[in-house]
């Protein structure tokens, strides 16, 4: 299968600064690609970027082959054409000034057959197993909760279907009450009732004294008897 390229020309860049961006993808997947140049901190790094999703789509569109089985075979960068300025310098001098361009491609190629079903053992073996761990105390509470909740629906489910069945299975296990003789009620020792409180007189207001009546005192005569002479 014919390899798919896409190529930039006249880029105001030095090859040799594009040349050690380009380095960073050589040879990578599409998603490693393109993770490389959205982290590098070169100036070329966007203007590569670009120029490998232009390639990523000519060969979607032209080939039908999709992104994940596609990587970056060459890259390279040619020297352009310079342009040529002139600076002052001292004692009536001019100094030369180049400002180089150059011609970036990108080539994508396809994975064989066998490195491809290589590479899909090789990420479901690499896949995380899901690892149990201990819940919290919240998620312990809120499964507590639900529980409880799912417990009182199915109740109110059984307490429909009772209202509209009528008279439960169950029920008619149990006896009617005339066939159960009645126990005789022994009675119970005698409560004593409760000694009447009496309710605190109130005082009377005032400030009166009582007055106690005086008995009369009785009055002795003294009697003296005369001697006889």
């Amino acid at each position: 299968m014919p390899d798919t390229r896409a190529s930039l020309r006249h880029l105001r860049t030095s090859p040799t600064k594009v040349r050690e961006v380009l380095g960073l993808i050589r040879g990578r997947e599409i998603d490693d690609a393109r993770e490389r140049l959205r982290f590098s901190t070169r100036g070329p790094a966007g203007e590569v970027l670009k120029l490998l999703d232009s390639a990523v789509a000519n060969a979607e569109s032209n080939q039908s082959l999709p992104e994940d089985e596609l990587f970056v075979a060459r890259a390279y960068a040619d020297e352009g054409p310079t342009l040529k300025r002139w600076r002052p310098r001292a004692r009536g001098r001019g100094t030369r000034i180049r400002k180089r361009t150059c011609h970036v491609t990108i080539v994508l190629s396809r994975y064989s057959d066998e490195e491809l079903e290589r590479r899909r053992h090789r990420e479901a073996a690499a896949r995380p197993t899901r690892r149990l761990r201990r819940p919290t105390r919240r998620r312990r509470v809120r499964e507590v909760e639900e529980d409880e909740e799912h417990d009182h629906e199915h109740d109110e489910e059984l307490g429909e279907e009772f209202d509209e069945g009528g008279e439960d299975v169950a029920l008619a296990d149990v006896p009617d009450v005339d066939d159960v003789e009645a126990e005789p009620i022994e009675p119970g020792p005698a409560k004593k009732k409760a000694g009447a409180t009496k309710k605190p007189t109130a005082k009377k207001s005032g400030t009166a004294k009582k007055t106690t009546a005086k008995k009369p005192q009785k009055t002795t005569k003294k009697t003296t008897k005369k001697k006889d002479t």
